[in-house]
């Protein structure tokens, strides 16, 4: 997969190959916009074209209405990574701008053929596109045509008898049911980030740890300590990881900690991916630093046992 991050890239990248493009925000990218991804998938693949997802690096409302930003199911990293996983050959991932939010539906659909000559676009039933959301599914379907397009509406996806939607999943995140989080997302709940410097207390016990800091839009699970899979350079690992500000020692900042097992390599300022597949416990206060390590080499046991690996 290619990754696309400035408009002006995207003729030199792609060319003139014909295109089935995804539209949408795509915020964790969960099993109804998997959808909409595979459907263009799939079309590209019949007309032998590149199939493309095109979406925007901040969520459009952090620019229209800051105030109403909701918190992100995602970051740049695990939207790139996940996307990977849907197999498409382009992401056009781009920052949504005031200049790009003031384009007309009909502009925009101008500038949809100009850049990406799209022989089918797919959308969810709720995409809206254009000068204050003006643009509609249903103009997609009505106007493609002079465009050269075919639109397709991808079909809600439902659980339990409710639509998915990032919405709901932000709610299940908040309220920590890691489960069903996952269920609706179609994969485990996704965080990347550069691994900053902590306070090095992990080293002299025994449990070191690659810290990654938690953005201020960021959704996040509940504090407490998980088990996860880290992604680091394309390798997988297992690990124990915990969300919190650490509360057996004074004067830590929220943040996730992750214990990598059987792992003892320098990876500060690396790109790294942890997929959290577990809850273990919640956040505790503990009397001391042995209390502290004893509890941590049950969540490494609880955590092998669970993930199968010795």
């Amino acid at each position: 997969m290619q990754v696309i991050t400035v408009i002006k890239e995207i003729k030199k990248k792609i060319g003139n190959a014909r295109t089935a493009v995804a539209l949408g925000t795509f915020d964790g990218v969960h099993v109804g916009h998997s959808s909409i991804i595979q459907r263009a998938k799939e079309l590209a693949e019949e007309i032998g074209g590149k199939s493309v997802v095109f979406t925007f690096s901040n969520h459009p409302l952090s620019v229209l209405a800051p105030a109403k930003e909701p918190m992100q199911l995602g970051d740049r990293l695990s939207k790139v990574y996940l996307m990977e996983q849907e197999g498409i050959d382009f992401l056009v991932n781009i920052p949504f701008t005031e200049k790009i939010a003031s384009l007309s539906p009909i502009v925009f659909l101008v500038a949809l053929k100009h850049y990406l000559h799209p022989a089918y676009v797919v959308v969810g039933p709720n995409f809206s596109f254009g000068a204050k959301g003006k643009g509609s599914p249903r103009m997609l379907l009505r106007e493609g045509e002079k465009y050269g397009f075919q639109a397709e509406i991808a079909q809600e996806v439902q659980r339990e008898g409710r639509i998915v939607s990032s919405t709901r999943i932000r709610n299940l995140v908040e309220d920590g049911d890691l489960e069903k989080t996952n269920e609706f997302l179609g994969h485990p709940f996704t965080v990347g980030g550069r691994v900053i410097h902590g306070d090095h207390r992990g080293n002299t016990i025994g449990f070191p740890t690659a810290n990654l800091p938690i953005g201020k839009k960021r959704a996040m699970l509940p504090n407490g300590a998980y088990a996860v899979r880290a992604i680091l350079k394309g390798e997988s690992y297992y690990g124990i990881a915990n969300i919190g500000d650490n509360p057996t020692f004074e004067g830590c900042n929220r943040r996730i900690e992750i214990h990598i097992l059987d792992f003892d390599k320098d990876i500060y300022d690396e790109a790294l991916l942890v997929e959290f597949c577990y809850k273990l416990r919640p956040q505790k206060k503990f009397s001391g630093i042995d209390a502290l390590v004893a509890q941590l080499r049950q969540d490494e046991r609880t955590a092998r046992k669970l993930f199968k690996i010795n």
